[in-house]
Order: C-alpha cells, then sequence, then structure tokens
C-alpha cells in the first residue's frame, strides 16, 4: 500500500556529528551534493509547528527537514524539539533545517544551539549577510559574535570532535549549514558583491514567491511567470551562483515532471511539504462526493467486505431502519 525508497546507504547520517544533539556536518553534504559526489538532498518542508509530525515522518529518510520558525506560531522550545524529534527519530539520516523570524542575533543562537543547520530569509545586502554570519560563528576569524552554550553538550559525552586538531567551537563552525534566501530584486542586484564579501554562505535559495510581490508582480504561488523583467532577474541570480561556483537551493514539488523542471540544478531540494500533503485531502473529499451520492429510501447496502454481518434497509410506515442479520465487526 506504501512505498518507501530502498535503504541504499547510510544518507545523511554518513554526515552526522559524534552526538546527535551536535548539527550534522551539513556544509560538507551541501557541497558533496553540488559537486555530484553525492544526488542532491531531497527534503520535507514543516510548515506546521507540530512535532508529533515531525516524530512520524523522521523515519521515511529524507534527507533535510525544513522547519520553519518564520512563519508559523513556533516558540523556541517548539521549535527544539522538532529538532530533536527529527534528528533522533530519524536516527541521523535527515538534517534539520530552521528558517528562523528574521535576523535575530537570539533566534540563530538557540537554531544553533538545537543542533539545526539554518535558513536565513530576507537577505539583501553585504551588511546583512556579515551581520547573519557573525551571530552564526564563533570567534574573531569569522567575524562571530555566537556565544559559546554553556550547557547544551555534556564534557566527554556529548561534546565529541570530528576533526579532534582543533577545538569544539571551531568544529561546530565547520558543521551547520547557512543558506541565505534571496527574495527581492536589491537582493539579485546585490548577490555578487555578498558572495564576495561573504564566503561562509553554504547555499543561496532565491525566494520566488516573495521576490515577485516584492517587484510588483503576480505571486503565482511562488512558481515563477513570463514577465521580462522576471526572467531577467532569474537569469541574473543563476548567473551570479555559477560564477561563485556556490550551491542553489529550492522547491522540486509536484509530479516528476514539475519536480524535475522546478528542482533540476539544485543541491539541497524540498520535494514534500506537510502543508501540501493536507490541502491534498480536498481532493480526497471531492472522490468521496462522487463515490457516495444520497441515499436513496428503500435501497439494499452492499455487503461489508471482511464481515459476515448484512445490513438491509428497510421502510416501515415510511420511516427507514437499518436491519442488521448475523454477528459482525463493531
Amino acid at each position: 500500500m506504501f512505498k518507501f525508497p530502498e535503504n541504499k546507504g547510510p544518507g545523511m547520517s554518513a554526515y552526522a556529528a559524534s552526538s546527535l544533539f551536535q548539527p550534522h556536518r551539513a556544509r560538507q553534504a551541501i557541497r558533496d551534493a553540488h559537486s555530484g559526489k553525492i544526488p542532491p538532498l531531497a527534503g520535507i518542508y514543516f510548515g506546521l509547528s507540530c512535532p508529533p509530525v515531525a516524530r512520524f515522518v523522521a523515519p521515511i529518510g529524507f534527507d533535510t527537514a525544513w522547519i520553519d520558525w518564520e512563519h508559523s506560531s513556533c516558540n523556541v522550545e517548539t521549535m527544539t524539539q522538532m529538532v530533536h524529534e527529527t534528528m533522533f527519530m530519524s536516527g541521523g539520516k535527515t538534517i534539520p533545517f530552521v528558517r528562523v523570524p528574521g535576523h535575530d542575533h537570539a533566534a540563530i543562537g538557540y537554531a544553533l544551539d538545537a543542533g539545526a543547520s539554518l535558513v536565513i530569509p530576507q537577505v539583501e545586502t553585504v551588511d546583512d549577510c556579515r551581520r547573519v554570519l557573525s551571530y552564526a560563528k564563533f570567534g574573531t576569524n569569522h567575524n562571530g559574535t555566537r556565544s559559546y552554550p554553556p550547557f547544551r553538550l555534556i564534557p566527554g559525552l556529548t561534546d565529541g570532535l570530528y576533526d579532534p586538531s582543533r577545538p569544539v567551537h571551531e568544529n561546530l563552525n565547520d558543521q551547520a549549514a547557512i543558506m541565505i534566501q534571496i527574495e527581492t530584486l536589491q537582493g539579485i542586484e546585490n548577490l555578487d558583491d555578498i558572495l564576495t564579501a561573504c564566503p561562509d554562505v553554504d547555499a543561496v535559495w532565491l525566494g520566488t514567491l516573495d521576490c515577485r510581490v516584492s517587484m510588483n508582480l503576480v505571486g503565482n504561488s511562488g512558481f515563477g511567470g513570463p514577465e521580462p523583467e522576471w526572467l531577467a532577474a532569474v537569469e541574473k541570480f543563476g548567473e551570479v551562483l555559477k560564477k561563485h561556483n556556490k550551491p542553489r537551493g529550492g522547491f522540486g514539488l509536484g509530479p516528476p515532471e514539475m519536480m524535475k523542471q522546478s528542482g533540476t540544478g539544485c543541491a539541497f531540494v524540498t520535494v514534500a511539504a506537510d502543508i501540501t500533503q493536507l490541502v491534498g485531502l480536498g481532493e480526497v473529499l471531492c472522490q468521496a462526493r462522487e463515490v457516495f451520492p444520497p441515499l436513496k429510501m428503500g435501497e439494499t447496502l452492499p455487503d461489508i467486505e471482511g464481515t459476515k454481518r448484512v445490513q438491509e434497509s428497510k421502510v416501515t410506515n415510511g420511516e427507514q431502519k437499518v436491519v442488521t442479520n448475523g454477528p459482525g465487526l463493531e
């Protein structure tokens, strides 16, 4: 009834840190996907702040899980729980990414402390990018202003190093990935300068919905459009990424043809979403309306396969009654 991908390897657990309380080596995973060493990272988007959904989905085996803290009712505790559900219930096979709400120093720290990688929205200028990278990194070598969490890792137990030649904070700097979102025409115009000044950016995502709206174009649910100014903006975005050899993130939703059209060329591609799956229930309801027309008085009900009970509808004194004959499932 259900189909799942064959388990042909360790997946993203090959990039797990020594402890699942730490971020994956997501920077390296994205680089390897970009260079073709591994397939593109196929992920799910969580638009609903619902830890039980994250827990239920985790064993399926998505490479990444995008936890949307920006556009949901998430608080710090819920975000942290969803990160941990993703990490632990997938056995490290899924890398959690948190889209933080804006460019807040505390929010970036909370997501990283939980063990996630980052999606940073609304990056428009070099100053924007330098600021958020500073919040996400330790040490002046990276212009970092991140505060080291004293109680997130237990010394000698969960603070193991994948590179023992360097201290823990330098390991952590190289583990969590930072993907920025370019969501305005100004951001596209400044992208070349941003990537030149900020080499610690690991991937870039073109936020097509916000970008189109900012350009006063119809949103089209983020699926783009034919306008010359839009096509020129998308072309420039792609040229800048190619110039800097920078990985790209994007959606690859829908049937295979649409998935391929929108997701080809992405090292990080989101192929499923909790909200789209739930909206799909509307189609199930439409089918049900067609399958089950209004009942007719006196109509004999069909046998229910797998039971020994036969139900019949009889009309007595103008009232419809259901009569059950024999034992059956209750």
